[in-house]
């Protein structure tokens, strides 16, 4: 991980190396805490955060979930995020990660006396699956672990909890030769990545499961909407995982992830292998819209 000079920490600037907390910190014991991924990309005009508000809502959206009351506002947020890039002066594309914790001074499981402490790091990162698997696609492995069931836990919190699950799911693709997880739902429908949206492609139909068991995605939404406005037909339904297979392209999206074309699932070659047509064809257009060459998306964009 690149360092960064600054990390902001409840309304402060920290020098990067002194951005601590207590080993007692309540969210470090029982997983109660709320994160965000969000990136800033160079574009043309400078740096620029990609759908700052929508992130910051989910933000506090998860620490309603969870029954965690912020300490800040979403403009007060929102704000922090902006202060914090222009003291780090970013020369390339910025990774964010804003989180809402439960700091020093509890424990036991009860949580509702805990501190609450709020954080903002960022920086310098690009492609989390690889600037190679953007062009070439990733392999896939469908785990033996199954998405966190909605009679479970709460998914459509951006937890830190829910994400052992994930973790654990990714580290068994790791060590089985692959590079993602896919993770089925707990009725055998596929539900989500480790960490992105799932989407593929059948005669020309664009196909991506519901948010039932998964994440409310923003970079999914916004694919669907290029996908629309490019006319191309859309299905919002469940997946197997044969159904998959047999698919004429696939393609993960998240934050992170982006656009990642996945060129084989399970040892399946998807299509012919390579990234489809229609994947670099939204991938291109998503790019488009978050380095500001699409104008008519220029609104999502908040310049530093």
């Amino acid at each position: 991980m690149d360092k960064a000079q600054y990390i902001w920490m409840d309304g402060k600037l920290v020098a990067w190396d002194d951005a601590k907390i207590h080993i007692l910190t309540h969210t470090l014991h029982y997983g109660n805490g709320v994160f965000e991924g969000t990136r800033a990309y160079m574009t043309e005009n400078g740096l620029a955060i990609f759908k700052l508000r929508e992130h910051t809502k989910r933000l506090l959206n998860s620490a309603k979930i969870t029954r965690i009351k912020p300490t800040f506002s979403l403009e007060e947020l929102e704000k922090a995020h902006i202060e914090l890039l222009k003291a780090n002066d970013f020369k390339s594309n910025v990774y964010i990660r804003p989180l809402i914790y439960l700091g020093y001074g509890v424990m036991g499981l009860n949580h509702i006396k805990a501190p609450v402490n709020t954080a903002i790091a960022a920086w310098q990162w690009g492609s989390y699956l690889g600037d190679e698997g953007l062009e070439n696609g990733i392999r896939v492995k469908i785990s033996s672990f199954v998405r966190n069931p909605a009679k479970s836990v709460m998914g459509k919190a951006k937890a830190a909890a829910n994400y052992l699950n994930s973790q654990m799911a990714k580290y068994e693709a790791i060590e089985a030769g692959y590079e993602e997880a896919l993770l089925l739902d707990d009725e055998g429908f596929i539900a989500e990545g480790s960490g992105e949206c799932f989407f593929i492609v059948r005669n020309g139909v664009l196909i991506t499961p519901p948010n039932d068991t998964s994440l409310e995605s923003i970079t999914q939404a916004t694919v669907l909407d290029l996908a629309k406005e490019a006319g191309i037909p859309i299905e919002r339904r469940r997946i197997s995982r044969d159904e998959a297979y047999i698919a004429d392209e696939a393609f993960f999206t998240g934050t992170a992830a982006e656009v990642t074309p996945i060129k084989d699932i399970d040892n399946y070659i998807i299509g012919d292998g390579n990234r489809g047509a229609m994947t670099k064809q939204l991938q291109e257009a998503y790019f488009d819209v978050v380095y500001g060459r699409n104008l008519k998306y220029k609104h999502l964009l908040t310049y530093i």
